[in-house]
């Protein structure tokens, strides 16, 4: 086949500028060859080198005293966990492909983070995930008790929060969110590990552009730490795994592009194809072969395939590498070398071996029956050198491929609509009348609703660990002999050793981007604290974090503004956690001919809880338990009082406006810390952060939440007195500087569905809460009761009125939403 000629619309169809092309020219010293172009293309993506992103990533917190791999070093970033332990996990997008073909894109995602964790030894076991899709009703967001969605406006450059969802896109967000969830289940389940958690969210800024994250945590010793790294010269290079074919062609690049609907039908192809049985085959293979000792390198072969394969570990070893394409298993007919190289088949592993163990890798993939193909070898050339039989297809600097891509410092503008952002007022908002209607209209909306219709499909108990399932703020999973890779043995060959201390592994994701939409410092910031609130409700000590960038098109100087302004949110608020970046994904270009998506990082957070009985949930508990309530009931000093960018303005008003709630990150920490502190003492019940809803939302899922694992949800209802405990706060602040200080009036709708930050729901027996009350206050936190579990109903008495709903009613509104709206 006759490759085409080099043309400026050739190059400009590899997504490459002129001043791209003339440095790829210079760096070759001549003009490339078609496979050459194809090779520059996805490695100098967007995608694959981060050139539009890399100055603001460097300005994470990368180091703390547990990271033993941190982020960019590899595949994926290692925690230690103590007593010789550590954790390997990361976040990465699939966000194109599963717009274009839904079940197989966001199952190859969680196929290809799956790969980046055993790549790095670490026996995957469990997953989490991240997901954002269109409105998934017909409904107009929110009109209760007679209010007007239209009151207060929205801000320049909004999708629209009030408006109608016509019934064919609807439509086609279901058919999306549906394959999206099928796809992930798929692949978790055939594969064998247990999806543990994620958050779900619906947006008209999600319309035609859905994002898929997925997550992978796995486990190993110290010592078990591999490298991608094609060390050694003169060693031999295999290539492990299925055939390659055509699916999932020049996918990096796909990624980097804006999507439309053109470019979804032309690029189809650039959704790969997923084998989850093959995988943990692979999978299996390369532990046991990486307890050999034969293994010199191992990467796996993600976006852009055998190309970033081989460049990466190259560079990273400062050597170089040679292939022959005529010996990579192919299972289509007349591929090409540019097919070839820029095939991303899934499942696919290349593997740098000792020189004389060859026989090694072949015994053992042959006996878990999977092909290999010694491919190539390690030279000192430090060129990746690509040869198809006799004819030498590609020979560039494998360094300057991998490592100096082109960087570029966007254009940064603040979007005009922030005029309009802080010169909101709610006075033209009419307080609720109907709380109870709104509450239960908050607790049915779909992003807030039970997650369950989608968990459900997933098996998140599968290898028996899972401690904590979906449902609480965080997953928490017990780590144990079985979940450690095999460890070389002297009579057997792999036999693990070793006594292993059990550990107990908190995780969550979160993400709101209403509030990064409405200030992405502050929303960044908050991204953070409330992934480190979620932990330590449920016990655990923040150990690091990866996040997924998720942006529209950063040539737009509005949008580079906002990315800029969230990484800054984010490492600040990680550095004051001591949660370090240890790695993560950045993805770009996500909007549809609609627009730009809302800017939309996404935090995970893994922590440690030390000991067992330390793990908490979020349901309350016994009848008759007090119920405190840990922070400030209400940030007096915001004019919004939590309700900027709060779920009830858009729910019940169709408004996404207003500046989002104030983080202090001192006042988190202090009641993280705090909260910590009363869980160790055996004191806490339940534990459970205030957030999208309020508090009138977070009493509510206390009272209804309730998942034990095969058993019935059991409903505790619970007795409020929100005016009781404002009564309380004046008494206590009598005198003080605070009281001195005339505070404005507290809206209903503010102190029940309010977002302000750093607040946590928490029950302990009635005799504890006035000791628990007095500890708080030692600590250095803000504490009251707001009354006590028990009955059959939510009864809160706020603003010289009381709301009642019988909590059976709440909990189905709340649990069959989503599996009512998908029938």
């Amino acid at each position: 086949m006759t490759n085409p000629p080099i043309t400026p619309e050739l190059v400009r169809q590899h997504n490459l500028t002129p001043e791209e092309y003339e440095k790829l020219k210079a760096i070759l010293g001549r003009e490339p060859t078609y496979t050459e172009l194809g090779i520059f293309s996805v490695m100098w993506s967007e995608h694959c080198s981060y050139k539009n992103s890399r100055p603001l990533l460097r300005t994470f917190p990368t180091k703390s005293p547990r990271v033993l791999v941190g982020a960019g070093e590899e595949n994926a970033g290692i925690i230690d966990i103590g007593d010789g332990l550590a954790v390997a996990f990361k976040i990465e997008s699939h966000n194109h492909p599963s717009a274009v073909e839904p079940f197989q894109g966001a199952a190859t995602g969680v196929g290809g983070i799956i790969r980046d964790i055993f790549t790095m030894g670490a026996r995957p076991i469990c997953s989490l995930n991240s997901l954002r899709f269109g409105p998934i009703s017909e409904e107009t967001a929110g009109i209760a008790g007679g209010q007007s969605s239209e009151a207060g406006g929205q801000p320049a450059g909004h999708a629209g929060a009030g408006q109608r969802n016509g019934a064919a896109q609807v439509e086609n967000n279901r058919r999306l969110f549906s394959g999206v969830v099928a796809g992930i289940a798929h692949y978790g389940n055939c594969f064998g590990i247990p999806t543990v958690g994620g958050e779900v969210y619906f947006d008209k800024c999600y319309e035609g552009n859905p994002l898929v994250n997925a997550f992978c945590l796995g486990v190993l010793r110290h010592d078990q730490i591999v490298r991608g790294a094609a060390r050694g010269v003169g060693n031999p290079v295999f290539y492990v795994g299925p055939a390659t074919g055509r699916d999932g062609l020049a996918g990096a690049a796909f990624a980097s592009q804006d999507l439309t609907e053109e470019s979804a039908e032309q690029q189809r192809g650039a959704v790969q194809v997923g084998d989850p049985f093959m995988e943990k085959l692979v999978c299996e293979a390369c532990l046991e072969l990486l307890a050999t000792g034969a293994v010199a390198g191992i990467q796996d072969m993600g976006a852009a395939g055998l190309t970033c394969s081989t460049c990466e570990t190259a560079a990273r070893a400062q050597t170089g590498i040679e292939i022959d394409l005529a010996k990579v298993p192919q299972r289509a007919p007349n591929m090409t070398p540019y097919e070839i190289m820029l095939s991303e088949s899934q499942e696919r592993m290349l593997i740098i071996v000792h020189k004389g163990r060859e026989d090694e890798v072949k015994r053992i993939f042959d006996k878990w029956d999977l092909p290999w193909a010694e491919i190539g070898r390690v030279t000192d050339t430090g060129r990746m050198v690509v040869r198809n039989g006799a004819e030498t297809v590609a020979a560039i600097p494998a360094k300057k491929l991998a490592d100096e891509a082109p960087v570029y410092e966007r254009e940064a503008r603040e979007p005009e609509r922030f005029a309009a952002l802080g010169a909101f007022t709610l006075s033209n908002v009419a307080d609720t009348q109907e709380a109870a209607c709104a509450l239960k209209l908050l607790l049915e909306w779909p992003s807030i609703a039970s997650k369950n219709w989608v968990y459900r499909q997933y098996d998140h108990l599968v290898r028996d660990a899972t401690i904590v399932s979906p449902g609480s703020d965080a997953a928490v999973l017990r780590i144990r002999s079985d979940s450690l890779a095999p460890t070389p043995d002297a009579s057997s060959g792999t036999a693990p050793t070793g006594r292993l201390v059990e550990k107990y592994i908190a995780l969550t994701v979160d993400g709101n981007s209403r509030y990064v939409y409405l200030d992405p410092y502050e929303g960044g910031r908050i991204a953070v604290a409330e992934a480190a609130r979620n932990l330590a409700c449920a016990g655990a000590v923040p150990l690091g974090t990866t996040d997924n960038l998720n942006f529209g098109n950063p040539h737009n100087p509005e949008i580079f503004w906002e990315l800029r302004e969230a990484v800054r949110g984010v490492a600040d608020a990680c550095r004051a956690f001591n949660a370090p970046v240890t790695g993560g994904n950045v993805s770009l270009y996500n909007q549809s001919p609609n627009g730009p998506i809302n800017p939309s990082p996404t935090v995970a957070m893994v922590g440690l809880v030390e000991k067992p009985e330390h793990i908490t949930t979020q349901w309350f508990k016994d009848e008759g338990d007090a119920i405190l309530l840990l922070g400030d009931i209400v940030d007096w000093a915001d004019p919004l009082q939590g309700l900027g960018g709060s779920a009830y303005l858009q729910r019940i008003h169709g408004l996404k406006n207003g500046r989002p709630p104030r983080c202090s990150l001192e006042k988190e920490k202090d009641v993280h810390l705090a909260l910590r502190a009363l869980i160790f003492s055996g004191v806490v019940k339940s534990a459970h952060d205030c957030s999208e809803g309020g508090l009138a939302v977070a009493l509510a899922e206390s009272c209804i939440s309730h998942q034990v694992a095969r058993e019935t949800p059991r409903l505790v209802g619970a007795q409020i007195d929100l005016d009781a405990a404002l009564k309380s706060l004046e008494r206590q602040t009598t005198g003080s500087e605070a009281a001195a200080q005339p505070r404005p009036r507290l809206r209903l709708d503010a102190l029940l569905f309010g977002e302000t930050q750093g607040r946590i729901i928490i029950s302990v027996a009635p005799l504890s809460a006035v000791k628990v009350l007095a500890q708080a206050k030692l600590l250095g936190v803000s504490a009251m009761r707001l009354g006590t579990a028990g009955g059959h109903t939510l009864q809160i008495r706020a603003g010289g009125g009381v709301s009642e709903c019988k909590v059976d009613e709440l909990h189905d509104l709340w649990w069959n939403s989503i599996a009512r709206t998908m029938q």
